[in-house]
């Protein structure tokens, strides 16, 4: 059955995009895209998601996912399918095993408005949502600040808590009622939720409400839509549930095993332990990777047999049983040549060689871009920020440039003649300011020398909030340490840049003599050059570099047998610079005596001619830095888009290098603290063994740089400009679906003690399971129209209407009441005798038809657009 791939395959499309299927019968069944995000608890589903990279490349992963009540048959025919769709689509894609509630960051990307937990599955007879089906009845615990979860719940006030938000959905309207211990942040998403429950399973016609709880009075209407259905709210709900998943992730370090079977025992043998190299992994073989218990990823090697290729899933889940991790561990399976980016980052370094792309054809990857030796077309980098991100450039660097230095733990003004100096035992602030599309720019480097006190750093930092706060916190603020400086930062000092070692450039003081100074000088051209002194010794020389030896008399330029021309005039105009004294070049292998010693003899050095070797490309990785639960955690955000980026929060952005820490405007002060100490963290602690000084750049919401903005996929400038946070959003419910129409469609719909074709069960909400009503609830017979129906066949028929304002009249069937007695009044403000859940009833047909006619006034009265809107999602046009 499962082995005719032709068949069970044929309907797997090839294009970009997103594919479900769930596991029915031991076959796959596809689920319409209307229902993505569903997923019922009994059942496994098998994901796949195509993405087209740049150059037409495509790349593949597969996922499969286990509810949490599926059996063990359906979960072993999902494993058996994710391995022979992998085969299918050529070995390439990576394999995920997904657990409900255990999610991985990269299977919740696809959903960003949240998964749905259903109860029940489709071997129960359960079906998936059709879209504008309307007989619902379902009540969603809805969980998360950044990775939502909806959970199915029982219909009833005792499913509430204080601290979450739960929607009540019941086809035609969905209210939303939010924990008055539930954060903003909770509330937006929670709506975004509601919305996309209305646009892609009721086609836009169903309509939202939203209460907040601890303040119910304040939508009364809504209150009586809930209590209707759940029955009068109780005086006290259950307190607040955490958020957390508890962390499983263990405290040992990344390892990597050789994982293989003799004679039906599985062995496993360490390899390594972090930092990983690349060179570890033997194309033969299959490799487990244990990133510290948290996730337990499989390599299989090109030339590794099938048997070991088609096993590597259950390798790994046989791995974590030994291991006695948790079941819901998270599992990766990958190709050699089509590994994830975060299996990349677990290494010290990453080339890509003979890199599977597309699905099952092999192309050879073309050499990282470098930085052009020509000038930058600073409009080209304006207008493409994805260039500027990868060059590390906002522009060519021809902006202004004022530098200050730290005295006495205040500012000081350098002198512009000496801009380019910087001195070991100082701290300096660098403001560069630049035009982006007509605004004024600003960047603010702090560089703090390796010899400079506690005190000078604290100052730096203390005297750049100043400078931060007198341009209004536009400035982009980025840590420079000493040796670390980013591309920017040496392309605006023109080739001048020079790094002492110690000793400060503070006027009137004197510097202790030397008798000799060495000064490395690197780079091609004025934007990307830089001299740093080092120890004068012969140890300091490479033959790969230009150096500048300068004693009392005369100044040396070295020029080692590796570097070639670019690098030899960039090192004589650096020559001038340092020194006013004769200069005279001498080759490597060429030097007099007096050379040898000047560096107090002649040594041994690094003269080994390096290869043309590329950067190592690393995929950017986003993480959300956040407090807003009570514990300040990071986590991590896959296939991220300039939408992840919480207003609420700190978020690192990790380049490789460069780290990147964005400031949401309402952030906690304590979260930007707890962020640089974690970014710092996240360096010291990295498996590749990251050099703990890369720059740490602060970027302020609203002030962007393109290159932090050429990292994300169709940045949006105007995005934060207003129409987006949770009180807009809200306000915007509130206007395109009147709370008051809410309660009109509610009141003209027919409340029944039995459900619909007199049967004794319950609803089957969208997707889900047959439910029944709550005890002594109504629910809702029939879906009614967009509009109002313009009568009731439940109200008395009569042909008597009303005539005086105080007038009442009454039949056979029941007593009418004027109109003014019946709207908009209390319970207690209602005429004796009046049922307030059946006000319809005590109408007129005449009175009944005016108030609907002056609820199409109103409809008339909209734009011409929202009248087409309306009555497009009503499905009249």
């Amino acid at each position: 059955m499962m082995n005719e791939n032709n068949n069970a395959f044929k309907n797997v499309r090839r294009k970009p995009g997103l594919q479900i299927w769930t596991v029915n019968k031991m076959q796959m069944d596809p689920v319409p895209p209307q229902a993505f995000g569903n997923f019922f608890e009994g059942d496994c589903y098998i994901v796949l998601y195509i993405s087209e990279n740049k150059g037409s490349r495509q790349s593949a992963d597969i996922h499969y996912w286990v509810g949490r009540t599926s059996s063990q048959d359906e979960q072993g025919a999902a494993a058996i399918y994710v391995t022979q769709l992998d085969e299918y689509l050529g070995g390439s894609p990576v394999q995920y095993r997904e657990v409900q509630g255990y999610e991985s960051p990269r299977f919740r990307s696809y959903f960003k408005n949240g998964l749905i937990y259903k109860k029940g599955g489709v071997a129960s007879g359960f079906n998936h949502v059709e879209t504008n089906a309307y007989n619902v009845l379902r009540l969603l615990h809805v969980k998360g600040r950044k990775d939502v979860t909806a959970t199915e719940v029982e219909v009833s006030w005792s499913s509430f808590n204080k601290g979450d938000i739960f929607l009540l959905d019941i086809g035609k309207a969905i209210v939303q009622w939010n924990g008055p211990q539930s954060n903003r942040r909770e509330k937006l998403k929670a709506v975004l939720l509601a919305q996309d429950i209305r646009d892609r399973e009721r086609g836009g016609r169903a309509q939202i409400g939203v209460v907040e709880g601890g303040d119910e009075r304040s939508s009364p209407e809504l209150m009586k839509f809930l209590t209707t259905v759940l029955g009068p709210k109780p005086a006290q709900l259950k307190e607040a549930t955490s958020d957390d998943v508890p962390d499983s992730a263990q405290k040992n370090s990344v390892r990597l095993y050789h994982v293989y079977d003799n004679s039906g025992n599985l062995v496993i043998q360490e390899v390594a332990k972090q930092p990983l190299t690349q060179d570890l992994l033997k194309s033969s073989d299959c490799f487990i990777l244990d990133n510290k218990g948290s996730s337990v990823m499989v390599w299989k090697g090109k030339k590794a047999s099938k048997e070991e290729r088609q096993g590597a899933m259950n390798r790994a889940l046989s791995y974590i049983k030994a291991k006695k991790y948790p079941a819901s561990t998270t599992v990766e399976v990958m190709a050699e040549g089509a590994e994830s980016a975060i299996f990349k980052h677990l290494f010290k370094s990453w080339t890509d060689r003979d890199q599977t792309q597309g699905l099952g054809t092999t192309h050879n990857v073309g050499k990282i871009a470098k930085v052009d030796d020509g000038k930058f077309d600073v409009m080209e980098l304006h207008a493409r920020p994805e260039l500027a991100a990868q060059y590390r450039m906002v522009d060519d660097a021809s902006g202004d440039v004022k530098v200050w230095c730290i005295e006495n733990l205040e500012l000081a003004e350098i002198d512009p003649k000496t801009y380019g100096q910087f001195y070991g035992g100082d701290c300096y602030l660098v403001l560069y300011s630049y035009k982006r599309a007509g605004q004024q720019q600003y960047i603010l480097y702090m560089w703090q020398g390796r010899h400079a006190t506690s005190d000078e750093i604290a100052a730096s930092a203390f005297q750049a909030v100043n400078i931060d706060n007198k341009y209004n916190g536009a400035p982009v603020q980025v840590r420079v340490v000493m040796g670390k400086e980013p591309r920017h930062f040496l392309a605006i000092f023109k080739g001048k840049l020079i790094i002492f070692e110690g000793g400060t450039g503070r006027p009137g003081v004197v510097n202790p003599a030397k008798d000799a100074r060495l000064f490395q000088v690197r780079g091609t051209n004025e934007l990307n050059t830089k001299a740093t002194e080092v120890v004068a010794r012969a140890a300091s020389l490479s033959s790969n570099d230009v150096f500048l030896l300068k004693t009392d008399n005369i100044s040396y330029l070295w020029y080692g047998k590796g570097c070639n021309g670019d690098e030899r005039e960039m090192g004589k105009a650096m020559s001038d610079v340092l020194s006013r004294h004769e200069k005279r070049v001498v080759m490597e292998g060429q030097e007099p005596a007096e050379f040898w010693i000047a560096l107090g003899g002649k040594g041994s050095y690094a003269s080994d001619r390096r290869f043309e070797r590329e950067e190592p490309l690393h995929s950017p990785r986003l993480f959300e830095c956040s407090n807003q639960t009570g514990r300040f955690k990071i986590t991590e955000v896959d296939d991220f888009a300039q939408c992840d980026l919480d207003e609420d929060d700190v978020m690192l952005l990790d380049t490789w290098e460069e780290l990147f820490l964005w400031i949401g405007n309402s952030s906690y002060e304590y979260e930007t603290k707890e962020a640089l100490n974690s970014a710092r963290d996240y360096l010291r602690t990295h498996p590749a063994g990251r050099d703990p000084d890369t720059p740490i750049i602060f970027v302020k919401q609203g002030y962007e740089p393109p290159t932090f903005t050429g990292w994300f996929n169709a940045w949006d400038p105007h995005k934060w400009s207003g129409g987006n946070s949770y009180e807009e959003m809200k306000n915007k419910l509130s206007d395109s679906t009147s709370i008051s129409q809410i309660t009109l469609d509610l009141k003209n719909t027919k409340l029944n003690k039995t459900p619909a074709g007199g049967g004794g069960g319950g609803y089957r909400a969208p997707g889900g399971p047959l439910t029944s009503p709550p005890p002594n609830k109504a629910y809702f017979q029939d879906e009614t129209d967009f509009f109002p129906r313009p009568s009731s066949p439940t109200r008395p028929q009569s042909g008597m209407s009303s005539s005086s304002p105080s007038s009442l009249s009454s039949s056979g069937a029941g007593k009418f009441f004027d109109p003014e007695l019946l709207v908009n009044k209390t319970p207690d403000e209602l005429p004796e005798g009046v049922d307030a859940t059946q006000k319809e009833d005590y109408l007129s047909d005449l009175d009944f038809e005016n108030l609907l006619s002056t609820t199409r006034a109103d409809f008339q009265r909209l734009p011409k657009w929202r009248q087409n809107d309306l009555k497009k999602k009503a499905g009249i046009f």
